[in-house]
């Protein structure tokens, strides 16, 4: 259960890659920048954003593969995310962590120096630190994918590289590839991409009393 509230956490930088995510812009490649700042200005456009994904983690040295589907739904730095059987929530105010699985509930305020941080912070703390390179261009089904790799200045990172594939007609992200130091791989497909979508009033509230209700045991951090 401890592993499945970790992968919940790290998640939400995965899923931040694809809307606010990582723009440093390094001097390494100004066509990688400029294409960044296209899907940047892009995603700013939007009052929210949905994304349906599929996700899978890879460690063949350790004969690890897992795959899983999920979905977020953002609106400013406020988000909502269902991935491995959980949920995560961010109101603006505290990050909630509802774990099904264990019946129980972790409220925690937003620290930048634990894994739950807002995608705003993420993207302040992404502004700097990378290098870039241009890469590959894929067709897929039709559409153009062109790839930017991104690689941590730091050499003492968990992260080896990114690569971050935008469609290049929508620009939105379509894939995200993140490749670590152990040689563990995640993948993230974009299967959906909504923009502006109605969205309910309470979608970011969270109902304390109805986990209460149901038995939930609740962590405060």
């Amino acid at each position: 259960m401890k592993q499945n509230k970790t992968m919940i956490k790290k998640s939400i930088l995965f899923i931040t890659l694809f809307t606010v995510g990582l723009f440093s812009y390094g001097q390494n490649s100004d066509k990688a920048k400029a294409l960044l700042d296209e899907v940047y200005n892009k995603v700013q456009s939007y009052d929210n954003i949905y994304i349906d994904f599929q996700s899978t983690l890879e460690n063949t040295e350790a004969d690890l593969k897992q795959e899983t589907n999920g979905n977020v739904t953002l609106d400013g730095e406020k988000y909502l995310l269902n991935y491995f059987g959980a949920k995560q929530m961010y109101d603006g105010n505290k990050v909630y962590t509802v774990v099904p699985e264990n019946e129980e509930v972790t409220i925690e305020d937003v620290n930048e120096d634990n894994d739950n941080v807002s995608p705003s912070k993420m993207l302040t703390f992404y502004k700097t630190g990378h290098n870039y390179q241009w890469d590959i261009l894929q067709n897929v089904g039709g559409r153009k994918i062109q790839y930017v790799k991104l690689i941590p200045i730091d050499s003492n990172t968990e992260i080896k590289s990114v690569l971050l594939g935008v469609d290049t007609q929508t620009k939105h992200i379509y894939k995200l590839i993140q490749t670590g130091n152990n040689g563990t791989k995640t993948t993230i497909t974009v299967n959906s991409f909504k923009t502006n979508q109605p969205i309910s009033s309470t979608l970011f509230t969270f109902d304390e009393k109805k986990y209460e209700d149901k038995g939930y045991y609740i962590i405060r951090n």
